[in-house]
């Protein structure tokens, strides 16, 4: 029953597995001249509390001190005979941790290559399938293949589990080198073949490289199946630093990755050799908000009568009639206050309106921040400073339940400019021990609005009069997963959409290449302009914020001026470039107001 549980975890979210095993032993001062799979046996308090720390980290997945256990290099230590004790005491060990634990925790056998000179392909099924028999026994809910250095050695060991007689799911983990290829130069497409009638529950990806050195192995494997990836890189390669080789991978960068390789359509991270329980706490925390299994809005049927006709685009805001026309519309984004004062804010509206701008564009929480209500800001906007507003909604904060009362409370008030958005994750901000919620993405909340704007709700019931929404979504064209994101911007259109606002571009090749990617949906789409305030600015921009490249030009361009008002005029010269290169295709602009400076923003939408 566990092991089916895994598989269907492994489908419906994503795991978190734990690190390194020989480096937490080695820390606790536990010296190479041991033979670390038996402590399994000698210490067993040792191998739990490594366990335990795993688990009490965010590990959903622990795996097994019996990465070499296997006769031959037992043999090397005295301990050939015990062989089966020794796998059977590890797999009991790390079970026994996992039913402990107040939430599902999965256990992972670990069997690693049998790669010995000489040794006959028989003699290395024998030994592969005498470790799992052991692990099987010891409750183990599945078998993981690690480091495994070609494809040959992959089809052994899944010779030796079917010899063995083991009905576990198994991984099939392979180490790679920065060409995505293996020891003997197979690339990842071909290792990751099928087998035959017997295939893996994941295919996973482990040790050999960091984090940044796994990631084009990972898109690669993403691409080409269907059967979970599992990620687990080493805690980075080590530098040369001043005569000295350090390993510069922090938790926190491990678990900028993390997210990376869930962006890319990862389902499983952990850590490999050098991390520790600091590293997967770091990735659970990233990964958690992110990971859980979003539900689709399953939204009670009604019969088609009972659905009225979504009042046309051209109808419903100033914005939206100037979008259905064809007219070039404009935004600025003003970020709401910390606090409660709304003056500056308004005023800052009120500005743009005098100078035509169509929209005032007010996000949510943006990097997961603490502010006052985007809603309550946007209202104040529309009735003080007689602009309209487009509110961000955002799956993060609130229910589906909440969301659609927000929602219905946007049509009450007239807040009819709407962009949804699935959100950052709390960690992103100063609150990283705040839960996400995430019942639903940015297309089930496009859905949900498509629906009340036919007057039925989630629970099926008629509202009258109907909701007159205008459906905004993002677009993010430096994607790492181009493909992905083609393809949940045509989810989106389909759920609903009515137009889109990019992330802030700096170069018009990768727009290009979306809009190209897109043209035949004929969505309107609002590029995101963002004038860069200061050289230090477009470093956090090019360094912290996702789904945003800062080509490495335009900060030597930046850079090349020393005042910091230079660099803002450097600034918004580079912004207007942008506009020019980009204009003729595109719906409008959505530009930014950097640390709030409205003068810059306007500065940019002079042509």
């Amino acid at each position: 029953m566990q092991a089916n549980a895994f598989v269907a975890a492994l489908q419906s979210r994503v795991l978190v597995f734990d690190g390194a095993m020989g480096t937490e032993i080695y820390r606790r001062h536990v010296y190479l001249n041991r033979n670390f799979e038996e402590l399994s046996v000698s210490d067993a308090a040792l191998i739990r509390q490594i366990h335990q720390d795993y688990m009490d980290a965010g590990a959903d997945v622990l795996t097994t001190n019996s990465y070499g256990a296997n006769r031959e290099a037992l043999a090397r230590f005295g301990f050939a005979e015990r062989t089966v004790a020794i796998n059977k005491a590890a797999a009991e060990l790390a079970c026994g941790v996992a039913k402990n634990a107040k939430r599902l925790v999965f256990v992972a056998g670990s069997v690693g290559p049998i790669s010995a000179p000489g040794l006959a392909r028989e003699r290395r099924i024998e030994l592969m399938a005498e470790q799992m028999a052991a692990l099987a026994a010891g409750g183990v809910d599945c078998i993981i293949f690690e480091t495994l250095p070609t494809r040959a050695l992959a089809e052994d060991a899944v010779a030796a589990l079917q010899s063995a007689g083991v009905q576990l799911p198994f991984i099939v983990s392979f180490a790679v080198n920065e060409h995505a290829e293996s020891s003997v130069g197979e690339p990842v497409e071909q290792l990751l073949l099928p087998f035959g009638s017997l295939e893996p529950a994941a295919w996973g990806l482990n040790c050999g490289l960091g984090p940044d050195g796994l990631l084009g192995a990972v898109e690669r494997a993403v691409r080409h199946t269907r059967t979970p990836v599992i990620v687990e890189p080493n805690a980075g390669m080590p530098k040369e630093v001043d005569n000295r080789r350090i390993t510069l991978c922090s938790p926190e960068y491990l678990a900028t990755y993390a997210k990376r390789y869930l962006d890319l359509g990862a389902r499983g991270v952990g850590g490999c050799c050098g991390t520790t329980p600091d590293h997967i706490r770091e990735v659970a925390r990233a990964l958690r908000p992110l990971a859980q299994q979003r539900i689709e809005v399953k939204a009670t049927p009604v019969e088609t009568t009972a659905l009225k006709s979504a009042v046309p685009l051209v109808e419903k805001t100033k914005f939206s009639a100037k979008l259905a026309a064809g007219t070039w519309v404009t935004s600025i984004e003003l970020v709401p206050p910390r606090g409660y004062n709304l003056g500056d804010v308004v005023a800052k509206a009120a500005q743009c309106k005098a100078a035509g701008v169509d929209a005032i564009n007010i996000p949510d929480g943006p990097r997961a921040s603490a502010r006052i209500s985007p809603l309550i800001t946007a209202l104040e906007i529309q009735q003080k400073a007689g602009v309209e507003a487009m509110l961000h909604v955002c799956a993060r904060d609130r229910n589906i339940i909440s969301l659609q009362a927000d929602l219905l409370g946007c049509a009450a008030v007239g807040l009819q400019n709407l962009l949804f958005i699935t959100g950052d994750p709390p960690k992103l901000g100063p609150y990283p021990s705040a839960s996400g919620v995430f019942d639903v993405d940015s297309v089930g909340l496009v859905r949900l609005q498509a629906r009340l704007n036919r007057g039925v709700d989630l629970g099926g019931q008629s509202i009258d009069p109907q909701t007159r929404a205008v459906i905004g979504v993002g677009a993010d064209p430096n994607a790492l997963d181009f493909a992905r994101e083609v393809r949940r911007f045509r989810e989106k259109v389909e759920a609903g959409a009515e137009f889109a606002i990019t992330q802030p571009v700096f170069a018009a090749e990768p727009l290009f290449r979306f809009l190209d990617a897109v043209a035949d949906l004929k969505l309107p789409v609002l590029a995101g302009v963002w004038p860069l305030a200061s050289f230090r600015n477009a470093q956090f921009m090019k360094n912290e914020v996702p789904g945003v490249v800062v080509p490495d030009a335009l900060l030597t361009r930046m850079g090349a001026v020393e005042s910091r008002d230079d660099q803002r005029k450097i600034g918004i010269e580079i912004a207007r470039e942008m506009v020019a290169q980009i204009r003729h295709r595109l719906a409008g602009l959505q530009v930014s107001a950097p640390m709030g400076n409205i003068a810059t923003a306007l500065a940019v939408l002079k042509q």
